[in-house]
C-alpha cells in the first residue's frame, strides 16, 4: 500500500476533521499517532499472515490496518457506532477485516470466533484497550477460554506492571494472580503518552499475555481460590491471619483459619503480596 499510515498527526488530524470527530471522555478514546509503535505492538504479539486477529476498540482504524497487513483476517469490536463512516472509509482497501459495533463486555466472543474464523488455527487478540475498562475485558477473554494463543494490549503502564509482578513487590496483588493463574504476563514495552491525541495524564506500556494451556496451579473451586486471593488483599499492610479472619468472620472461627495455615505450613504473620500463586492454591484448597 503505497497511502498514507493513518497513525501520523497529519493523517489523524485530516481523518478527523474530515468527519467532524469529537473524542468522547466517557470511552476513554485516545489514538496513537505513532506508525513504530503499532509495529512494534505486532511484532510483540508474533502475528504472521497466518494469524486471525481480534482487535477491541479500533477507533479509527490506525492499528487495524497494520493488523490487516500482517495477518489473515481480522474481527474488531467498537462500541462507538459514531466511527462506522470513518473506518468504511479508513480501511475500504482491506478486505479481511470485520468490524463489529458492539460491546466487547456484551458480545458472545466465542460465537463470532466460531463464525468467523472456524479454519484458522492461530488466533490472537490484539488491542489499544481503553483504561477505564482494561481488567473487565482482559478477565473475560481469560475466564471464557476463548481458543486464543496470546493477548497483546496497550494499557497504563501502572496495570501492566501489576498484572505482570512477582511476589514481594509493591505491584504484586490480586490482579496479578488472577491473570497469571491463566497466563504467563510480561511488560513487551514501556509507551510514552506523547504518542496519543488527546494526550492521556500516564504513560503506557503493551503487555504481553501467553495463555497456558492448563492454569498455572490446580485449585478445587476457582471462585473460592479467587475470593481467598482478594481476601488475603484487602487491607495490604494487615497481616494474612488478620485480613482471613476478617473476610471469613461468619464462616471460620480465627482458630480454624490457623489450623489451616499451619497445614500447609503458612505463617499466619505474612503478607499476602509474600504468597506464591501455589501457596495460595494449597491454602484454598486446605478450606474444602
Amino acid at each position: 500500500m503505497t497511502f498514507k499510515a493513518i497513525a501520523t498527526p497529519t493523517r489523524t488530524k485530516e481523518i478527523l476533521n474530515k468527519y467532524g470527530f469529537s473524542f468522547k471522555k466517557s470511552l476513554g478514546q485516545n489514538f496513537i499517532l505513532d506508525v513504530n509503535t503499532l509495529k512494534n505492538i505486532i511484532e510483540v504479539a508474533g502475528v504472521s499472515d497466518k494469524t486471525a486477529v481480534i482487535e477491541i476498540g479500533p477507533g479509527i482504524g490506525a492499528l487495524t490496518e497494520q493488523l490487516a497487513s500482517h495477518s489473515k483476517q481480522v474481527i474488531a469490536f467498537e462500541i462507538d457506532q459514531r466511527l462506522a463512516p470513518i473506518l468504511e472509509d479508513t480501511l475500504s482497501e482491506y478486505s479481511n477485516v470485520t468490524i463489529i459495533y458492539q460491546d466487547i463486555l456484551k458480545a458472545d466472543v466465542e460465537q463470532i470466533v466460531k463464525a468467523h474464523f472456524s479454519n484458522l488455527q492461530d488466533i490472537k487478540v490484539v488491542a489499544n484497550l481503553p483504561y477505564y475498562v482494561t481488567t473487565p475485558i482482559l478477565m473475560k477473554l481469560l475466564m471464557e477460554r476463548l481458543p486464543i494463543s496470546s493477548i497483546s494490549v496497550m494499557i497504563q503502564k501502572e496495570v501492566a506492571d501489576r498484572m505482570a509482578a512477582k511476589p514481594n513487590t509493591k505491584s504484586y496483588g490480586s490482579l496479578s494472580i488472577a491473570v497469571q493463574y491463566y497466563t504467563e504476563a510480561s511488560v513487551a514495552l514501556h509507551v510514552p503518552k506523547t504518542v496519543f491525541t488527546p494526550q492521556p495524564n500516564v504513560d503506557s506500556a503493551v503487555l504481553h499475555l501467553k495463555l497456558r494451556e492448563t492454569p498455572l496451579v490446580e485449585v478445587i473451586d476457582e471462585t473460592f481460590f479467587f475470593d481467598l486471593v482478594q481476601a488475603s488483599f484487602a487491607q495490604r499492610r494487615k497481616t494474612l491471619r488478620n485480613n482471613l479472619t476478617r473476610y471469613f468472620s461468619q464462616d471460620y472461627s480465627k482458630e480454624e483459619i490457623e489450623v489451616r495455615m499451619k497445614r500447609v505450613g503458612i505463617d499466619g504473620t505474612r503478607r499476602g503480596e509474600s504468597l506464591s500463586i501455589q501457596e495460595f492454591a494449597d491454602l484454598a484448597n486446605t478450606f474444602l
